[in-house]
């Protein structure tokens, strides 16, 4: 079993089919996705291929580390997540192509009209001590 990250993304991926802002959806629009989000993971948790998944708040703030005593440097001339990242599921599955399958079915949660959304997801694998290096 190998474990993937689907990432979903505010912007920064190619445009989804349906792509009207998720803050611009009725409610039961709302509703209807966060159930397929819901069952879809349900579903996977059956199978024991489902690890988690998060919907993360618009909020954030980028942090590194400045010297011995010195408070953290936070913010910068880049992207921040917050803009970028809007949520996240990991998935535990056999093979590449079966968390391509999985990110496809994912992406067709349903927005605005009740029409799948078409969204891109990012599939990156996680690494580990077996993963393969490019030095």
């Amino acid at each position: 079993m190998a474990k993937y990250l689907l990432l979903k993304h505010y912007r920064g991926a190619p445009a989804a089919v349906n792509d009207v802002p998720m803050d611009q959806w009725t409610p039961e629009e709302l509703s209807a996705h966060l159930t397929y989000m819901s069952d879809f993971a349900a579903r996977l948790e059956s199978t024991g291929e489902f690890v988690d998944a998060q919907a993360l708040s618009p909020e954030g703030t980028f942090a590194r580390y400045d010297g011995e005593g010195r408070p953290p440097v936070t913010d910068g001339p880049f992207p921040e997540t917050k803009d970028l990242i809007a949520g996240w599921m990991m998935i535990d599955v056999e093979t590449y192509e079966r968390a391509l399958d999985l990110a496809a079915e994912l992406s067709a949660a349903p927005g605005a009209g009740g029409e799948p959304i078409h969204e891109w997801l990012e599939v990156r694998p996680l690494l580990s001590a077996h993963s393969p290096t490019t030095d």
